[in-house]
Formats: C-alpha cells, sequence, structure tokens
C-alpha cells in the first residue's frame, strides 16, 4: 500500500481530475469527495465529483452539480470499497488510477492505493491528505468533512471514534464548521415522512434467539406512502439494533427491482463486516450491508441462518 505522502504528491502533478464516490452515497463519501474537490481547485486543478445517484441536497448542502465537461484524465475514488459500489460508473474502475478508503474489505484496484482501517471515516483521511498538500480549509471544506466523520461514527457514539476523530473535528471547528447545525440537521430532525417509516418498522419487527437479533423490512410501498428522501432512511438502520438486548440489527430496505439492500448494525460481539461478506458485502465491525435477492421469505431466513451460530455462541 501507498503512503499519504505518495498520493499528495501524485495528485499535485495532475489535472483534469474526476473524483468518484459510491452509489446511494452518505456523508462520508460526499463529504470526502467535495472537500477533495475543493481543495484540488484551490491548488489549480480541474476536478469534478460524479456519482450513479443524483446528489441528495437535503443533509448535503455542499453539493454541487458534476461537471462532465471536464475530460477524465486522472480518476481517484473516495469511500468506494469495490468496483460494484460504482454502478453506473463500475467500467471506470478498470481505469481508476486512486482509491482512497477506510474500509478493512476493500477490493479496488489501483497504481496508488490508501486504505487505513484504523479512520473513523475516510474524511478524516481526506483531511490529513490536504493538510500534507499545503491546502487552506474553508468553512465549507470544513462543512463537509465534519459532515463525514458525524455520520459516520454517529454523532461521535460508536466504537470506530478515536481520539484522532475529535483532534480533526476540533480543527474543522477551528475552521469555521457549522457544527451546530449539522448535527442538528443530521440527528435530531425528522420529517413527518421518516417518523411514519419507523412506526412502520417498530410496528413490524421480527426478533429471533431470545430478542438478540432483530430484522426490520421497508416495503417500496412504505417509502413511497411516506414520501421519505433516501438520505433519510440511512438514520432508520439504526432503529431495530437500539432495542435493548439486541445484538445484530438488520434492515431490509426493498429496492426498486424488488432486491434487499441489507444493513446491519452490532452492539458488542458481533461482526457486522462478516455477516454481510457471506452475501457479497462488506463494510465496518459494527455497521456493513449486501444486497439480498427478491424473494422476502427466502432473504430474511438466510440472515437468520447466518446469524444463528453467531448468537448460539454467545450463549
Amino acid at each position: 500500500m501507498n503512503t499519504l505522502q505518495e498520493l499528495a504528491s501524485a495528485l499535485k502533478q495532475q489535472d483534469d481530475i474526476w473524483i468518484y464516490t459510491h452509489m446511494n452515497p452518505d456523508g462520508d463519501t460526499l463529504g470526502s469527495a467535495f472537500a477533495l474537490l475543493e481543495g484540488l481547485r484551490q491548488l489549480g486543478k480541474r476536478a469534478t465529483v460524479v456519482c450513479h445517484n443524483a446528489f441528495p441536497g437535503k443533509f448535503y448542502r455542499f453539493t454541487e452539480p458534476s461537471d462532465k465537461t471536464i475530460a477524465p484524465r486522472y480518476r481517484v475514488s473516495v469511500d468506494v470499497a469495490s468496483p460494484q459500489l460504482l454502478g453506473d460508473y463500475e467500467v471506470d474502475a478498470q481505469k481508476l488510477d486512486c482509491c482512497i478508503d477506510h474500509h478493512r474489505t476493500n477490493t479496488m484496484e489501483a497504481p496508488l492505493i490508501y486504505v487505513d482501517d484504523t479512520a473513523a471515516a475516510t474524511c478524516e483521511i481526506i483531511y490529513e491528505l490536504l493538510m500534507l498538500m499545503g491546502v487552506s480549509i474553508t468553512k465549507r471544506m470544513a462543512n463537509s468533512l465534519y459532515t463525514g466523520i458525524t455520520t459516520d461514527t454517529g454523532c461521535y457514539k460508536f466504537s470506530n471514534t478515536s481520539p484522532r476523530t475529535h483532534r480533526i473535528a476540533a480543527a474543522l471547528m477551528e475552521a469555521g464548521c457549522e457544527y451546530e447545525a449539522i448535527n442538528r440537521e443530521l440527528f435530531d430532525t425528522k420529517s413527518r415522512g421518516r417518523i411514519l417509516v419507523e412506526r412502520h418498522v417498530l410496528d413490524t419487527m421480527d426478533f429471533y434467539f431470545d430478542g438478540k437479533l432483530a430484522i426490520a423490512v421497508i416495503p417500496q410501498a412504505v417509502k413511497r406512502a411516506s414520501g421519505i428522501l433516501p438520505e433519510e432512511l440511512d438514520g432508520v438502520s439504526a432503529l431495530p439494533r437500539q432495542i435493548e438486548g439486541v445484538e445484530i440489527g438488520i434492515t431490509m430496505r426493498e429496492r426498486e427491482d424488488g432486491c434487499y439492500k441489507i444493513s446491519v448494525r452490532t452492539a458488542t460481539y458481533a461482526n457486522a463486516a462478516e455477516i454481510c461478506r457471506q452475501f457479497g458485502g462488506g463494510g465496518h465491525d459494527r455497521a456493513a450491508g449486501a444486497t439480498l435477492g427478491s424473494d422476502l421469505a427466502e432473504a430474511k431466513q438466510q440472515l437468520v441462518d447466518c446469524c444463528r451460530p453467531i448468537l448460539e455462541e454467545l450463549k
């Protein structure tokens, strides 16, 4: 693996850069991408951010439209753990020049790769990279980076939060990030649609193994009826694990194609990434994701069977 200094030197020598985020983008991939975008522009580079999906704007107001007039001479991915996560841009994975990530399960290939799984968020890495590149952190960049860090740490509650996390967050606060407004909007404000979906989840959740496993399903019909935005569903995924006694909380979101996006959250013992790896997914020890087929009963049984040896061992 390369060093962060090697990445900084390489990026300073490049122009016309495309920055790739993963599909269904969250705060970390977007915060990383747009902070790096502004940093590169500060150094006189031409750059743009591209994604399989449209950029969500409700919580991530630092985003802007992609400038596809820039011909990509150099390609960088941020917070992308596998080529499949590029969606429509998966073919570009073969042309990738640089990969920056914090997922232990990363399978990307590129001439330059920097994966630091001790970082709570890729935004921590991007902050350190920008410092090495001699970039000045603006208020907009600080907002981008802070958003990525606070979302990936659950507002500094998750076990991935470290002293390094707090030091970088403090530096971003000193740079003028609007931490109070960001945390309030991300964690303390819910739309009516979000409340409707949460009510459905709580009313229909199934429990297994004496309450140690909780599985919730969010059908397309519920999402449509609520009018909830896709970015609002990230917080819903945490609900099953928040119930007392639950070690593994799983949320199954029905996609437009009928398949299910699986979000796994674990409390203390179970490894979420290992669970999702069995279904071709991945992530972190306490939060991971995968995709399962369109037969709900079969998909749910697969999850129960996968969790059985883990939870029976806890007895």
